[in-house]
């Protein structure tokens, strides 16, 4: 009876990475399918060859190289940024127990409500009054900001269940707040932490109105700016579209595999508690 109760659950998990397997693999098909090949066969056929010229393509047209690499940057440094503020706010609110607590996290709870539409041209004129528009540091700023406050609510509540008694016994020994922070309250929330730090960084890539608005210059845009502005082309086809849209998920899958165990043991500690 176990094993036939458990059926619904393995028969929804199957078709959940069926749907998210079968549409990255017809990326990849198509991506190394020749023009020729996709007008006559359509799009769920199997190439005859290896076709890699969209690819190339691709990637001269916007320079790749150079996209990939502020989009790293940006990505990995909103990450860690969002991460570290993430703690000193939640270490001050869950365990600090700041007066007006309650105010405090609804203002964050605020902040995650907010569309990004609507703060494109405060953001904006910010920047351009700061000297920051046009730069990378200004979307790293904004981006560590904004998945901060998604960050403290987080561990804010996962921190106020902190054991009282162990930070006392350390205090007692002679820690002080900062010792208490970095040898006893971080090492225990890692796993939640590094949750955070695959999150931040997969939604940073992601992101593509604030970029779009404030990088303009071919030289600092990302990776998802550079697809959106390729779609508009008219001479685009559909073999560099789908090379295109392989080159821009491709570095995000990576990512998620490489630090899939941490973001399980994250998931499965949080469970746990």
């Amino acid at each position: 009876m176990t094993a036939l109760r458990r059926y619904p659950v393995l028969i929804a998990l199957c078709l959940a990475a069926l749907f998210m397997i079968v549409p990255f693999a017809i990326v990849v098909v198509n991506a190394v399918k020749s023009p020729a090949e996709y007008s006559q066969n359509g799009p769920l056929s199997l190439p005859h060859g290896l076709y890699t010229k969209g690819l190339t393509d691709f990637w001269q047209r916007v320079d790749y190289g150079q996209k990939l690499l502020n989009s790293v940057l940006i990505s990995g440094s909103v990450a860690v940024l969002a991460t570290v503020l993430s703690v000193l706010n939640a270490y001050a609110i869950g365990i600090g127990r700041v007066r007006g607590r309650t105010w405090v996290l609804a203002f964050f709870v605020l902040a995650n409500m907010l569309p990004q539409e609507a703060l494109v041209y405060p953001l904006y004129y910010l920047s351009k009054q700061a000297g920051l528009y046009d730069t990378r540091l200004s979307v790293i700023i904004v981006f560590t900001v904004l998945h901060s406050a998604f960050g403290t609510y987080l561990l804010s509540s996962v921190l106020g269940q902190f054991p009282r008694e162990i930070i006392e016994a350390a205090r007692i020994d002679g820690a002080g707040t900062w010792q208490v922070l970095w040898r006893i309250v971080v090492p225990v929330s890692r796993p939640t932490l590094g949750v955070l730090l695959v999150f931040f960084f997969i939604w940073t890539w992601n992101e593509f109105l604030l970029p779009l608005v404030m990088l303009v210059s071919n030289d600092n845009q990302t990776v998802s700016v550079a697809l959106g502005v390729l779609q508009g082309q008219r001479l685009m086809d559909a073999t560099m579209t789908n090379a295109a849209a392989l080159l821009g998920v491709l570095p995000a899958v990576t990512f998620f595999l490489v630090f899939q165990r941490t973001l399980t043991r994250g998931i499965a500690a949080g469970a746990v508690k």
